[in-house]
C-alpha cells in the first residue's frame, strides 16, 4: 500500500488524500466521519481533505443527509490523471524552451545518488549526434545497453572501453585487460565513469560501494576535451598492449619509481 501512496504522491496528491481515496476505495458510499474513522486522517482536517479530493475530480458528493462521499473509480481516476499530465508536459513543451536563457557553456551540474547517474548518462547516450565517447564498467552496462544498442542503430557513433563484460559490445568496444578492474577501482576510489559526445557535453560519474554515486554534467569545452581524450588514450593503451604484450608495458613501469607512481597511484616504500 505504501508503494500506492508514494505514486500518488509523485501525482500531486498528499499523504490524507491518498489515505482518504484510498479508504473510499473500499468503503463507499461513506460521511466524512466515517472516512476519518477508517483511515486516520484526523477529523479536523477531513473536510478540507475531500474538499480537494473534490476539486481534483477524485470523488464526488452522494446527496443524502448526512452528506456522504464515494470515489470515481480507480480506472477512471489514472485515465483523467494521465490525460492532464499529458496536457501539462504538452504545454510547458511549447513555452519553456522560449523562455529559457541559454545556458553558460561552463556550467557544471552536481549529481548525486545512483539512479540519478544513471539517467544524466542516459540523457548523454540519447542526446548523442554524431559520436558518442564512453568508459564504463560491467555493472552499468545492464543499465545502458539498450540505449546504446538503439544509438547504434540510429548511424551514432560509439567507440567505448570497457571495465569488464568481456562478451559485452556497446558500439565498437575495446576491452580493459592489461590491469584488472579490481586494482583500477582501487586506484580510483570506485568506477571512474566517463560519457562524452559530439565534443559538446560531457558526464564524468564515480560510483562506489562504500558511498552514493556522484557526477558531474558540463559542456565546458576544456572538461570535454579533456574527458574525450582520456577515453582515446585509455583505448590506444589497450591496443599497443595487445600488440606489444603486456610483459613489456609492465618492465616499462614497474622498475621506474614515477612510472610506478602514474600507473599505480602510489610509490614503491
Amino acid at each position: 500500500m505504501e508503494d500506492v501512496y508514494t505514486e500518488l504522491q509523485k501525482l500531486g496528491f498528499s499523504q490524507y488524500e491518498c489515505k482518504a481515496y484510498i479508504g473510499l476505495l473500499k468503503n463507499s458510499p461513506v460521511t466524512g466521519y466515517e472516512v476519518s474513522k477508517r483511515t486516520g486522517v484526523p477529523r479536523s482536517m477531513i473536510y478540507e481533505v475531500l474538499g480537494k479530493l473534490l476539486d481534483k475530480g477524485a470523488i464526488y458528493v452522494v446527496p443524502s443527509d448526512p452528506v456522504k462521499y464515494s470515489p470515481i473509480p480507480a480506472k477512471d481516476l489514472i485515465h483523467r490523471l494521465r490525460k492532464s499530465f499529458a496536457e501539462t508536459f504538452e504545454i510547458l513543451e511549447q513555452q519553456l524552451p522560449s523562455i529559457e536563457s541559454e545556458r553558460e557553456t561552463d556550467v557544471i551540474w552536481h549529481i548525486r545518488s545512483h539512479e540519478h547517474v544513471i539517467e544524466e548518462m542516459l540523457n548523454v547516450i540519447r542526446s548523442a549526434k554524431n559520436e558518442l565517447w564512453l568508459s564504463v564498467w560491467e555493472k552499468q552496462v545492464p543499465q545502458i545497453k539498450n540505449a546504446i544498442d538503439q544509438r547504434v542503430k540510429d548511424g551514432i557513433h560509439i567507440f567505448s572501453i570497457l571495465f569488464g563484460a568481456p562478451d559485452i559490445q556497446l558500439g565498437t568496444t575495446f576491452h580493459h585487460n592489461y590491469m584488472p578492474p579490481d586494482v583500477v577501482k582501487e586506484r580510483m576510489g570506485g568506477q571512474l565513469t566517463v560519457a562524452a559526445r559530439d565534443g559538446e557535453e560531457v558526464l564524468i560519474a564515480n560510483f562506489t560501494e562504500k558511498s552514493f554515486a556522484w557526477a558531474v554534467k558540463t559542456k565546458d569545452p576544456a572538461l570535454v576535451l579533456v574527458a574525450t581524450e582520456y577515453i582515446r588514450h585509455d583505448i590506444m593503451i589497450e591496443e599497443i598492449t595487445a600488440e606489444f604484450g603486456s610483459d613489456k608495458l609492465d618492465a616499462l613501469w614497474r622498475t621506474n619509481i614515477h612510472l610506478s607512481h602514474v600507473v599505480k597511484g602510489n610509490r614503491f616504500k
